[in-house]
């Protein structure tokens, strides 16, 4: 069994700053679920490029608004409290916040915990 709770994750090497982001990973590559969880802060009036050419991704906010436009076809889908996203095929999106979010987000596989995206809005696998 294991339980965290944010207040365990604050102020650690798993409390990561993007800048546009605050990402508090909770479950991670170490803990052999198999996935990672992470509570993330979207900062208002922020753009993200993102694509995780090497991870699947699940999205459900909690708090704010914003929205993900994806790349490939321009669709932009409204993101709101209650609301959760899949990128499914490793979608390369621009996320914007239009106000600040919090989101849980699942990573498959799981990162190891420091992670940032590099210039093309990519995590690296984790080793082992």
């Amino acid at each position: 069994m294991k339980v965290v709770a944010l207040e365990d994750v604050l102020g650690t090497e798993h409390d990561v700053d993007g800048g546009n982001w605050v990402s508090r990973r909770l479950i991670l590559k170490k803990d052999n679920m198999g996935y990672s969880v992470h509570d993330t802060i979207i900062k208002a009036g922020t753009e993200t490029h993102i694509w995780y050419q090497n991870h699947l991704e699940s999205v459900y906010c909690i708090e704010g608004e914003g929205e993900v436009v994806t790349l490939k076809d321009n669709k932009v889908w409204p993101i709101k409290k209650d609301t959760l996203y899949a990128l499914d095929e490793n979608d390369e999106h621009l996320l914007r916040a239009k106000t600040d979010m919090r989101m849980i987000c699942v990573f498959n596989p799981a990162v190891a915990g420091t992670e940032v995206h590099d210039e093309n809005g990519v995590y690296p696998v984790a080793k082992d």
